[in-house]
């Protein structure tokens, strides 16, 4: 497997506030994406997204073309930053949505979350099985009591491990075993333990000015290749130094 710990030809710790490409071949390209920036566009918006900036930068480079050109297979909430793929081809799109489960074998990030005000249910590591509802808004929660309808809700699996408790924060890593809108969220909301700066599940501080979730972690399997790649980007170091 080749690991990628930081991008080729430039700094060992990318710049959080713009968008860096890690890794480009014929059919693929891996990204960080900061924190603030649309993964895609949606209806009626006309922010810059990640999509538009990779397409900047390739343009620039004389690689965007007829048989070349950037798709979203897979997508970061605006507010939260890591690595992303983006297919370079039409072949590469396809096959990766379609077998996306298969081909993406580690997928983890870090949330630096508020403690809860009462006593803290959740150990050092385990599973949080909880389905997700969605409002008008389209944001995701667990609907818990008498009024939880299972059959409008779908199934959502994040496994966690703590990575440092403070007396305020804990800071976690977290997998997904599915890939809901706003899971990681939404489930560590219903146990408590709201992400900081996530004022849509009413967090009470914002110490970074940003959501602090960061998707720290990608591997997957190149679907025209074959070879085995892996991409590692920390987290801002201060959000474990904010634990301590």
């Amino acid at each position: 497997m080749r690991r990628f710990p930081s991008a080729p030809a430039e700094p060992s710790v990318p710049d959080f506030r713009r968008l860096s490409i890690l890794y480009e071949d014929a059919s693929v390209a891996v990204v960080y994406k900061p924190a603030g920036l649309l993964s895609v566009s949606y209806p009626g918006s006309t922010a810059k997204t990640a999509l538009d900036v990779l397409c900047d930068l390739m343009r620039k480079r004389g690689r965007v073309s007829a048989r070349v050109r950037p798709a979203v297979v897979h997508r970061l909430d605006r507010d939260t930053s890591g690595v992303m793929v983006f297919a370079l081809t039409a072949q590469a799109k396809a096959l990766l949505m379609d077998d996306w489960n298969r081909l993406v074998t580690e997928r983890r990030y870090r949330a630096l979350a508020e403690n809860p005000s009462g006593k803290i249910a959740l150990g050092d590591r385990g599973v949080i099985d909880s389905p997700l509802s969605y409002n008008a808004q389209h944001r995701a929660y667990v609907a818990k009591g008498a009024g939880r309808r299972e059959n409008e809700a779908v199934s959502a699996v994040t496994r966690y491990s703590v990575v440092r408790r403070g007396s305020r924060y804990t800071l976690f890593e977290l997998e997904l075993e599915t890939g809901r809108k706003n899971q990681i969220r939404a489930h560590l909301a219903s146990e408590g333990f709201v992400i900081a700066g996530d004022g849509s599940y009413r967090a009470k501080s914002d110490p970074f000015g940003r959501l602090c979730l960061h998707a720290r972690t990608l591997a997957f399997t190149q679907p025209l290749t074959g070879e085995s790649l892996r991409f590692e980007i920390p987290e801002p170091p201060e959000w474990e130094k904010f634990c301590r």
